[in-house]
């Protein structure tokens, strides 16, 4: 995959060109992302700590569904 040479800040909002709204992060996500900035040095989250988050969450969804998709085909 290649990587954008854009940083995340100066891009447009996918979802938005879409016509979907944002995603919001849940509770224990906003404190992942806060102990992520507080780590680094930062008073508070960035954009960066929360798409991090946000990505962490979209790979553990991904891998349950192909777990499911796995035992499905070994029930068959």
């Amino acid at each position: 995959m290649a990587k954008s040479k854009k940083a995340p800040w100066k891009k447009s909002n996918p979802r938005k060109t879409r016509g979907k709204s944002s995603k919001t992060l849940s509770s224990s996500e906003k404190a992942a992302a806060k102990r992520s900035a507080k780590k680094a040095g930062r008073p508070y989250p960035n954009l960066v700590d929360n798409m991090r988050v946000a990505s962490k969450k979209k790979r553990k969804s991904a891998k349950k569904s192909v777990k499911k998709r796995k035992t499905a085909a070994k029930r068959k």
